[in-house]
Order: structure tokens, then sequence, then C-alpha cells
């Protein structure tokens, strides 16, 4: 185990918990240090945050800060759209799905850089 797959590991449970979006530096750091295939680092990622994700959701559970009436229906429509998600992503390949992923972050950059936050 190289001290550059430790640390990303550790950043992505460490964000990913947080609810920030763990995946997205797991899925850079095999992309551009292990190049690892696009569908290959999608599935690496989804059953990393398995566990980090249980985990996660005990501890804010716990702490009575889910709103599970918001959550479920979110959920659910989750994984109504995980299925097809799942055959689009095996149909288009990795090249494609790589793509949709650059272009999202792409926005979210821009989006944060652009709007303006509400102060709470």
């Amino acid at each position: 185990m190289t001290a550059l797959a430790l640390a990303a590991g550790l950043f992505s449970g460490l964000i990913g918990a947080m609810g920030l979006g763990g995946g997205t530096v797991l899925m850079m750091y095999l992309a551009l240090f292990t190049k690892t295939p696009q569908l290959t680092a999608q599935g690496i990622n989804l059953l990393f945050f398995l566990p980090i994700g249980l985990l996660a959701v005990t501890r804010y559970a716990q702490k009575q800060t889910i709103r599970w009436k918001t959550v479920l229906p979110i959920a659910a429509g989750g994984l109504l759209g995980a299925v097809p998600g799942i055959f689009s992503a095996t149909a288009f390949g990795g090249g494609v799905t790589a793509k949709i992923f650059g272009g999202f972050l792409i926005v979210l950059g821009i989006k944060e850089i652009v709007c303006k936050r509400k102060k709470t």
C-alpha cells in the first residue's frame, strides 16, 4: 500500500462521511494516479462507500440529525434511478461516463463560484 493510496482513502472517507462527496476524491485518485478504467473506478467507489456510509448514517442517526421524512422519498428515487444508471453506464462505456462525470464537476464548480449562499 502506497502512502498516496492511503492518503486518498483517508481523505475520501473523511469528506465522504461528512456528506461532502468523497467519491469525487476517490474517482480522481483512481483515474489520475492508478489509471483505473472508469467503470472499474465507479465500482470501486461504490464498494468503498458502503462501510463509510453505514458508519456515517449510524452516527448521524444517533445524534438525531437525519430528517427521515425527507430522506426516504429521496432514497426511493435514488434506488429507482440506480437501475437505469447501472445499465446506462455499462452500455455507454467508461469514456462517456467519464465525460458526464467531468461535466458534472465543471457545472458544480461554476455554480459554487457564481452563486451566492444564504447566510445561516
